[in-house]
């Protein structure tokens, strides 16, 4: 059975049984999925693992491309802060939006909120865009 690699990315694909599932809507100039990740992904207790968050940034990062230009990107560079906790078992809203380009390479930002406003992580990119036509 040939398997979709799109349909089976960790971040998004619906066909990876151990995947996060991301499912990204496009509000306004941003990307945005909200998500409550089990304990299966934390690292300390109750907290949710620091590279699954990473994932979670470069993966909106590289959906707003997807959805903004119709073409596929590659993450060229990533910076990451973590300001707190992420805890396991709430809603947290994964958000992306460009900030800048420069022929292909495109600057965008994204950060993981809590419902009550609270920003644990926030990421910066810059994303090569490869031009498929």
């Amino acid at each position: 059975m040939a398997i979709n690699a799109d349909n089976y990315c960790f971040a998004c694909g619906v066909e990876n049984p151990i995947g996060l599932h991301l499912k990204f809507e496009v509000a306004q100039d941003k990307v945005v999925a909200k998500k409550i990740l089990p304990s299966e992904f934390q690292g300390y207790e109750k907290v949710l693992h620091g590279g699954i968050i990473a994932t979670m940034l470069d993966e909106s990062m590289c959906r707003f491309i997807q959805e903004k230009f119709n073409e596929p990107a590659m993450t060229a560079r990533l910076e990451i802060r973590y300001h707190a906790p992420t805890p396991i078992g709430q809603e947290i809203k994964i958000s992306a939006w460009q900030e800048s380009q420069r022929r292909n390479i495109i600057g965008l930002k994204s950060t993981v909120e809590l419902s009550d406003g609270t920003i644990t992580a926030e990421a910066t990119a810059k994303f090569a865009v490869v031009n498929s036509k």
